[in-house]
């Protein structure tokens, strides 16, 4: 691994209901996901922009892809964690872990999504 790069550039988020993590992510991050197939998985990228920081990634419905609490944690920045909370609330999700500090890093929390995945966001300090 190139010493300049972050160890992580492509995430992918399991789902059962591809429309129904679609509206939720879509509602909760104010993005627009693009549908896709690959072979026999239906996919859901997130946007992304070539040569920029940070990782990109997908929902992804398939045999093989099945939500948990389990397993590797995905932290998705926000401005703000409180507001996005109430947002994921009003979408369906569930706060596990509320806007909590992290010191000098910021903050963070977790959730649980539509599909019964436990995500995470992250707010960087003020500056």
């Amino acid at each position: 691994m190139p010493s300049h790069a972050n160890p992580v550039n492509w995430f992918e988020i399991p789902v059962n209901d591809m429309a129904r993590a679609k509206k939720f992510y879509e509602s909760v991050l104010s993005v627009e996901i693009a549908e896709n197939e690959m072979g026999p998985n239906k996919m859901g990228w997130f946007p992304m922009e070539m040569d920029r920081m940070g990782a990109a990634g997908t929902l992804i419905q398939g045999e093989a892809y099945t939500p948990s609490h389990d397993g590797s944690l995905v932290y998705m920045h926000v401005d703000s964690i409180d507001p996005t909370l109430e947002a994921i609330g009003n979408a369906g999700g569930k706060t596990l872990v509320p806007r909590t500090s992290i010191g000098q890093h910021g903050f963070i929390a977790h959730f649980e999504d539509t599909e019964g995945n436990r995500v995470a966001l992250h707010e960087s300090p003020a500056s």
